[in-house]
């Protein structure tokens, strides 16, 4: 797999706890937890625009606050 290096600027305590997984054996290096990260943000990103396709709109919080029950996650805070 070919790589580019890029530079970014990072909160420390975001460094710190990114650094913390690493060492804890969450990923091989920092650049394969960041690639990690930014694939599932990706992911999200994309499966949400799917949500939103089928629905005509963002999901109603009814249906997200069921599935968040369904995979056994927290409630969403509310804004």
């Amino acid at each position: 797999m070919t790589a580019e290096r890029i530079s970014v600027t990072l909160p420390p305590d975001l460094v710190a706890d990114a650094r913390g997984a690493v060492a804890a054996g969450a990923a091989d290096s920092m650049s394969a937890f960041v690639a990690d990260a930014l694939r599932s943000q990706l992911r999200r990103d994309r499966d949400l625009a799917a949500l939103v396709r089928v629905f005509g709109g963002p999901p109603p919080r009814e249906v997200i606050d069921a599935v968040r029950r369904d995979l056994g996650l927290p409630p969403e805070p509310t804004q």
